[in-house]
């Protein structure tokens, strides 16, 4: 079902509906800084199995995590680089995925990749208010693999149909461009994907850092 976010009755059943949904293992759309998400709870494994279905991907792509707090990081990860701190201090809640090795013992099955996990704070009121019940969720852009990431809920609907239990419509997204993917797990930062945020606003503050792999 699509709720309309812009009507605040509509947005409170909305929200209600998604946290349901991700609590139970399904599937739902939500609107980000971004472009719109698909996403699950990140510690059901059948969840993310679903939601890789859902987009036509395999399990060689594990989908990011996207959380509600800055705090939440400390229980994911064993330890955090200063480097990546510093990058959270100055674009998070933004569009930056930082990758980064992530706790052993965390009881999450994401993809064949395993030992890493990109991670994400979004600049959406309701993708964080969706967040800050449901916990870490699995999250990728919301539409079939190959195809156009949505700009709204309605057009994901159009992509995704039935495999998805809530569709949160916030409107069409104001700056459609990806986020900017820094991997921090090796001993020299790097971007792995050049997005919203540029090279030069990154080594403002992490001068080092190095331009995306060709």
């Amino acid at each position: 079902m699509l709720y309309d976010c812009r009507s605040l009755a509509d947005r409170d059943r909305g929200i209600a509906a998604a946290i349901e949904a991700v609590k139970n293992g399904e599937l739902v759309v939500l609107p980000t800084d971004t472009v719109y998400g698909i996403g699950a709870d990140a510690f059901t494994p059948y969840a993310v199995k679903a939601l890789l279905e859902a987009k036509g991907r395999g399990r060689n792509v594990p989908p990011p995590v996207l959380i509600g707090s800055r705090r939440t990081l400390d229980g994911l990860v064993l330890t955090l680089p200063q480097e990546a701190r510093d990058l959270i201090e100055a674009f998070w809640p933004g569009a930056l995925t930082i990758v980064v090795a992530h706790a052993p013992s965390l009881s999450w099955d994401l993809g064949d990749k395993t030992g890493t996990v990109a991670v994400r704070m979004p600049m959406h009121p309701v993708a964080l208010e969706v967040l800050n019940e449901t916990g870490p969720m699995a999250v990728s852009s919301a539409n079939k693999h190959g195809r156009p990431a949505a700009t709204t809920a309605s057009e994901a609907r159009d992509q995704l149909g039935y495999s998805v239990r809530a569709y949160l419509e916030a409107g069409p997204c104001p700056d459609p461009v990806p986020s900017t993917i820094v991997d921090l797990t090796g001993d020299t930062p790097t971007v792995l994907r050049a997005g919203a945020i540029d090279l030069d606003q990154l080594r403002e503050v992490v001068p080092d850092i190095e331009s995306p792999v060709s």
